[in-house]
């Protein structure tokens, strides 16, 4: 909560997965601390469902969650909070300035398909690097997408040395 208020009172970008759905109802307390920190919040669909389970914002449908997590309290309001949900091979969810857009999963056939394992972290982290160098969400979201959609076709978590992301 100290790097949430600290990024808060130097007008910083903080931004926080939700983790685990588990652990939605395991900090409840906690989480709810920071989140009035959050500016960009990243989850998946399960997630998403748990939090607002645990939180009793009383709707199920992605989209809806979104932005009711989207109009949660928030200390700094220089800037709106971005929610972003993925859904696997379902389209990306992002609920910003009230409304909802979708972007399209890359789909793949199914033999191409090895490890979801760290498809979200990977979705995040390219996410991310597009954000660190002032992209819009819009293109942060599509770079997410494309490393989800690598790190997937592969077994672990890593990279090989000569994938590069072309913003095309």
């Amino acid at each position: 909560m100290m790097v949430g208020k600290h990024a808060c009172e130097n007008n910083k970008m903080f931004c926080m997965n939700l983790s685990a759905p588990f652990l939605c109802d395991l900090y409840r307390g906690p989480m709810m601390d920071a989140f009035k920190y959050v500016d960009i919040i990243f989850g998946n669909e399960t997630e998403a469902a748990k939090f607002s389970e645990v939180q009793k914002l009383g709707v199920t449908d992605v989209k809806e969650i979104a932005l009711k997590v989207a109009a949660l309290e928030k200390e700094n309001t220089k800037r709106e909070r971005v929610v972003v949900f993925t859904q696997g091979a379902d389209n990306v969810i992002l609920a910003k300035d009230g409304k909802i857009s979708e972007f399209p999963a890359i789909k793949l056939p199914e033999e191409k398909l090895i490890d979801t394992n760290g498809a979200g972290d990977a979705f995040t982290g390219g996410f991310m690097a597009q954000l660190i160098q002032g992209k819009t969400i819009e293109a942060c979201i599509k770079c997410g997408i494309w490393a989800a959609t690598e790190i997937i076709q592969r077994s672990g978590c890593s990279f090989s040395q000569d994938v590069r992301y072309t913003n095309e």
